[in-house]
């Protein structure tokens, strides 16, 4: 060798590569992205190298990866996600015939996404793509636990205006007291179902682990503010628009000897007995 070459040892690229044309060399980074996100240390490596390295004359620096990757999904969901709560107030009007019942079914969305946020911070988790499609998935869940409760309040308001119940705004209030109340435990039942069914996620460990908490924690942390919110802010909502053309005043008594479903014992304060004599 030394016959036909100068042998010395010195520092360079271990292969020659090319970009778009140009030579071109990789510079591995890795770290902990349980302690900072992907956009936010790129961002604050951007800073640092531009203020410590001078690019000369015909040389660019590119942030490729997972940032980019994170880049183009982020693109995505700029579209996806307003187009995911155009579906869902779609399939919610033609479901319930109302723009106004979607409207109030769509107000679980930011009640939701409080709770995903607080469990989020909880566990130490940073924004990332896992995070934005467990929220997606829990638009869906809202949506449904919200039809739910508008079809037991619509139930009972339409029971009561049938039979006669439905003069003054105090028997509006019994109305939605007995839908709110009967749908208290199917509305629990959906909702931990729905969360037992995650929660063996939040404690698993091996591959892929990581990506799934991270898709399931949103879920579990909206399901609880969403329930809270639609037994609590749901039946005001109907009140204030149901109670037009109503007059004030007390819940109209039942007539005397008439049974009224389950309202009857709400109503006089005792319970209900049918007797019946020879």
């Amino acid at each position: 060798m030394e016959e036909i070459a100068d042998v010395v040892l010195a520092q360079g690229p271990s292969m020659i590569r090319d970009e778009n044309g140009l030579l071109a060399g990789y510079v591995y980074v890795d770290f902990d992205t349980a302690k900072v996100d992907v956009g936010m240390y790129v961002g604050r490596a951007k800073e640092a190298v531009d203020a410590s390295v001078k690019m000369p004359t015909g040389y660019s620096m590119t942030w490729s990866g997972q940032y980019e990757n994170m880049l183009r999904v982020k693109e995505r969901l700029k579209l996806i996600l307003p187009l995911t709560l155009v579906l869902i107030f779609v399939l919610l009007y033609m479901n319930t015939k109302s723009a106004f019942k979607a409207s109030i079914v769509m107000l679980a969305v930011p009640f939701s996404a409080v709770g995903a946020v607080w469990l989020l911070w909880l566990l130490g988790y940073n924004v990332s793509i896992a995070v934005w499609v467990g929220m997606i998935a829990l638009m869906g869940l809202d949506a449904e636990t919200g039809v739910f409760m508008l079809l037991f309040l619509d139930l009972s308001h339409d029971e009561a205006k049938k039979s006669g119940r439905l003069n003054t705004r105090g028997d509006l209030v019994e109305a939605i007291i007995h839908g709110a109340v009967k749908r208290v435990r199917p509305k629990a039942m959906t909702v931990f179902a729905a969360m037992l069914g995650l929660l063996p996620i939040m404690w698993s460990i091996g591959t892929g682990a990581d990506l799934m908490k991270r898709i399931a924690a949103p879920m579990v942390g909206g399901l609880v503010t969403s329930f809270g919110m639609e037994l609590l802010v749901y039946p005001a909502i109907y009140y204030l628009w149901k109670r037009r053309g109503l007059r004030d005043g007390p819940p109209t008594e039942a007539p005397s000897g008439h049974t009224i479903g389950d309202g009857a014992e709400r109503q006089t304060g005792h319970p209900v007995v049918n007797t019946a004599t020879a």
